[in-house]
């Protein structure tokens, strides 16, 4: 023990350059994974936030989850979980059922509903509603009659205001206004159980206690008293999908809100879990490979001490502790750097507003310290690293220590295993669709590069075959030395060449794999677009509003157009999976004059209550076909048998389902990104046609150059900014490894570049060697990188996308940029000290 401590203390203080590098290594990975690990804390806290109901302890609302069991192979029974988007309701007599609860002081109905205010979205509820907030009367009185209403915020008593609930324009008086927020409209009860639409059913019921009646309490009697009436949520639901209410108190409280809070939170762990084991991924390749090529460096020093005596398991000890020592105090200074790592995510996130509305992420003081875990993740990391390179310097016989050993069979074998793994699972990328096509390319980018990792000497060998030949011919003296140093160092210009191909494939397929979606997307959606106006207001259309703008002199067609979700329940590799998708409903009647699906199969005029349309890609997965049956869930999570009328191309931009607007409509509330297409017979003037739409649907905005329809997910701003900020940190964490592994090499090859000095070389014959040496591997480590990223994002962009990876000019070049500067730093810069002076060691400045 006193041996292998003497040994790693001195090596230590010895190598400090050579760690400084494993060092910065494990600092970035400690910093990153602690980041991580505060937003994975903070997502598994969050919750929605409490508003609306904050007054009352308990908030009885609809079960806003729906679930799907099946049984994998050889398993038992799992289910599957996912939740709702679209309001499931509570029926009207649970409000009596709460009521005669031992302990309740009032049950509150509370009813909400989308209002179009003075050009601006507003909700509506019933005033007794107010008390649940609780908000109180800064000016006039209570709503008493149909036609009377309070605001919040500002306003006066006794003003008259136009609001449009449904279509519908009406005037009302203002009698009161409180301290609440101006979005809100508060009616007498009766009117707003009549405008919210949803006779003998209710949004939620707020419970206030009695005084000396705990929270704990009072949920268990309502808890009891529901199941004993056996109420459940409005609506049908799929076999197996429990509807029963929900009983919610504390934080849980928001969620009878804020409905999109609750599946946000879930994918952003989810995101977070999957960035999380990508670092983790990188990460041990780098510091693996880092570990592996500071010993390297050292390969006669460890060869000398086996020859004085010093046993296996004494320089593995000695390596391991060298590694501890280097790795405990980069993993403290990474996690103290991992709180302005998040503070700064969160600050991108919130500037962006991917976050949606009411999702609070809470991070409590004890939780400050979470970087901690990732710092002890490091060490072990560090450690595992360490054994794996001690093993194989432990074994290091002395003769063998004084020239570069050949790369064994084995690793041959492994590298290629690896490498037929990788291929293979990004063929099975282009047989899959979604998630599951993603998921596959990315593990067949990973296992590539690790192939890659464990190939590079005979990569780099293949390479220098083919540069070879240019580099002796065009560059003279220092290309052919350069491709000697090459062939001849084969391991050394695979470990340089393994961080250059990590850091281009990553990028490559992170930047690429988005921006091909999203660019097949946005083409399919431009192509799709037949309408050149369209029509849109708050609080919704009037009723009959389409048949009027039909009939407008110079309209060839109309089309309205309203987004909505649903919940498709699958067996992936035998487990139950529930994907939430955003869809579209349309009116039918000419469709394809203002959006062109691009029908393969079928016709789209048949789109009525009962069918669907369904896109290509989906519909193969789902061995879907025009008369066929598909099974779905609503927003609301009632099932459907539908019957399929078509099936079509331009699923990226328009989803993977199409229905009638009206049944969309029945099971979710009026939009607000509703609006109707419009487009213009030939030869009309549109000018005049925009006119005569605005005199038709009064309060309505006419848009001259309508956007191109496009679904979109809920979480799409939340991926992107996740994906990118995630790219930026794991791109800049793989560009610091290139230049430590290349650093390292340049540092270790100082004593042979002296060599060719006394031997006769001159300087700018060296330098001329090392930037070849430096394009060579830029040029060899994009070339392969732009290979292994292309591979997956290949399969991948043909399995979803039905096109060819894309990848924004910008980015490109950027990558290359840096790769290019990286490499040439690394390699130039540590070599500058044995270049300095007429002859190695002086300090002349002759040459």
């Amino acid at each position: 023990m006193r041996v292998t401590t003497f040994l790693a203390v001195r090596a230590a203080r010895t190598h400090r350059r050579a760690w400084a590098a494993v060092f910065a290594a494990l600092a970035v990975t400690s910093l990153l994974l602690g980041a991580l690990t505060l937003a994975l804390a903070a997502a598994g806290l969050g919750h929605p936030r409490v508003a609306r109901y904050v007054a009352a302890p308990l908030v009885v609302a609809g079960d806003q989850y729906t679930r799907f069991t099946a049984t994998p192979w050889g398993s038992r029974p799992q289910t599957a979980e996912a939740g709702l988007t679209e309001r499931v309701r509570v029926p009207a007599a649970a409000l009596g059922v709460v009521r005669a609860v031992p302990g309740v002081r009032a049950a509150v109905a509370d009813a909400v509903f989308p209002v179009g205010r003075a050009g601006h979205a507003a909700v509506g509820r019933p005033w007794t509603a107010a008390r649940l907030a609780p908000r109180a009367l800064r000016d006039g009185r209570a709503p008493r009659r149909a036609n009377e209403v309070v605001v919040g915020g500002a306003g006066r008593s006794g003003a008259r205001t136009v609001l449009r609930v449904r279509g519908v324009d009406t005037a009302y008086t203002v009698v009161g206004v409180t301290d609440g927020p101006r979005d809100v409209v508060y009616f007498m009860d009766g009117e707003a159980r009549r405008l919210a639409g949803h006779p003998g059913s209710l949004d939620a019921v707020g419970v206030l206690a009695r005084p000396g009646v705990t929270t704990e309490q009072l949920a268990v009697r309502v808890r009891a008293a529901l199941d004993a009436a056996g109420v459940r949520s409005v609506g049908p639901r799929a076999d197996g999908d429990a509807a029963g209410l929900r009983v919610l108190t504390g934080n849980g409280r928001g969620a009878a809100e804020f409905l999109d809070a609750g599946p946000a939170r879930a994918g952003l762990l989810e995101l977070l879990g999957s960035v999380a084991a990508t670092v983790v991924l990188t990460a041990l390749l780098v510091v693996s490979s880092t570990v592996v090529q500071a010993l390297r460096q050292r390969a006669g020093e460890l060869g000398l001490l086996r020859a004085v005596g010093a046993t296996p398991r004494q320089l593995r000890g000695a390596v391991g502790k060298e590694v501890g020592r280097v790795a405990v105090g980069a993993a403290l200074v990474g996690a103290v750097g991992a709180v302005p790592a998040y503070l700064a995510l969160r600050g991108v996130l919130d500037a962006r507003g991917a976050l949606p509305a009411g999702l609070e992420l809470p991070l409590p003081p004890w939780a400050w310290p979470a970087p901690l875990v990732s710092a002890a993740v490091t060490v072990l990391m560090a450690r595992l690293a360490a054994v794996l390179a001690g093993a194989g310097a432990a074994k290091l016989r002395p003769a063998e220590a004084l020239r570069e050993a050949a790369p064994g069979t084995a690793r041959k074998v492994t590298g290629l295993v690896l490498l037929f793994a990788g291929v293979s699972s990004a063929g099975t990328a282009a047989l899959q669709s979604g998630a599951a096509a993603g998921s596959a390319a990315g593990a067949a980018a990973v296992t590539m590069v690790s192939a890659c990792a464990l190939l590079g000497p005979w990569i780099a060998d293949g390479a220098m075959r083919v540069l070879g030949a240019p580099l002796r011919r065009y560059g003279g003296p220092a290309g052919y030395l350069a491709a000697a140093n090459c062939r001849a160092a084969a391991r050394r210009s695979g470990a340089a060449l393994t961080p250059v191909v990590l850091v281009t494939a990553f990028i490559g397929v992170q930047l690429s794999a988005g921006a091909t979606l999203t660019h097949a997307g946005a083409a399919q959606a431009r192509e799709a677009l037949r309408a050149g106006l369209a029509v849109r207001a708050d609080g919704g259309l009037p009723s009959g509003a389409l048949e009027r703008i039909r009939g407008i002199r110079g309209v060839r067609a109309a089309t309205d157009v309203v987004p909505g979700t649903v919940v498709l329940a699958r067996r992936e590799a035998g487990e139950p999976r529930l994907d939430r998708l955003p869809v579209l409903g349309v009116t039918p009647q000419a469709l394809t004059r203002t959006l062109d699906p691009g029908v393969r199969e079928g016709t789209v005029r048949e789109l009525r209550p009962g069918t669907v349309a369904v896109g290509a890609d989906r519909a193969r997965s789902l061995d879907l076909r025009p008369g066929a049956t598909a099974h779905l869930r609503f927003g609301d999570g009632a099932p459907a048998r539908l019957r399929v009328v078509a099936v079509y191309e331009r699923s990226p931009a328009l989803g993977d389902f199409l229905f009638s607007r009206d049944e969309l409509l029945r099971h979710g509330s009026p939009p607000a990104g509703a609006r109707v297409l419009v487009t213009v017979a030939p030869g009309g003037d549109r000018a005049a046609v925009a006119a005569a739409l605005a005199a038709a649907v009064p309060g309505a905005r006419v848009e001259s150059s309508p956007a191109p329809v496009r679904v979109a997910a809920e979480d799409q701003a939340l991926t992107e900014v996740v994906t990118v900020a995630a790219v930026s940190a794991i791109g800049g964490f793989t560009v610091i490894a290139v230049l430590s592994t290349l650093s390292l090499i340049a540092f270790g090859r100082r004593p042979e570049l002296r060599l060719l000095r006394l031997a006769g070389a001159g300087r700018r014959t060296l330098r001329r060697m090392l930037r070849l040496e430096a394009a060579a591997l830029t040029l060899t480590g994009l070339a392969v990188g732009a290979a292994v990223a292309t591979v997956p994002l290949l399969a991948f962009s043909l399995g979803v996308a039905r096109t060819v990876p894309y990848l924004p000019p910008a980015p490109a070049v950027v990558l290359v940029a840096v790769v290019a500067a990286t490499t040439a730093t690394g390699t130039l810069l540590p070599a500058r000290a044995a270049l300095r002076g007429r002859y190695p060691g002086s300090g002349g400045t002759g040459g």
